[in-house]
């Protein structure tokens, strides 16, 4: 008796590009449309893999992630207060995220909406934290 094994072996994405294509092709599209609403959303974005799924990000500081699913797609962190209405129809959870069914029109001004939200969040966390010395304006004093 001979056994046939293969090993499929999987490799993290480590582009937005590289994730998106591991879906069913129906999925990329949403996953792209979701994607470009998001990078219009936020101006000057940046995109990486963190935590093995896509993040938008503005000065290295996290806005968005979205991720992929089998039934649907997830986007985090959102906001708790203010968007109670416009969240009632989707799945969330009290983590911060919120659940687009894959069998469903996607809401993409509600998207747009909650990113550019985050990205004021963002914005006002940074302008808050006091600037840091320099390194050699420390060793002077």
């Amino acid at each position: 008796m001979t056994l046939n094994i293969t090993l499929m072996v999987t490799k993290k994405p480590t582009t937005i590009d590289e994730y998106i294509a591991g879906f069913p092709e129906d999925t990329q599209l949403i996953l792209e449309q979701v994607r470009g609403t998001i990078k219009g959303a936020v101006p000057g974005s940046e995109e990486k893999i963190s935590y093995g799924i896509p993040t938008i990000t503005v000065n290295g500081k996290y806005v968005l992630y979205f991720a992929g699913y089998k039934k649907h797609i997830g986007v985090y962190p959102v906001p708790r207060k203010g968007f109670e209405k416009d969240f009632a129809p989707y799945k969330t959870s009290g983590k911060g995220t919120i659940q687009f069914p894959l069998d469903k029109s996607l809401p993409l001004t509600l998207i747009k909406k909650i990113a550019k939200f985050q990205l004021q969040q963002v914005l006002t966390k940074e302008k808050a934290k006091p600037a840091k010395k320099s390194t050699a304006a420390k060793k002077r004093k």
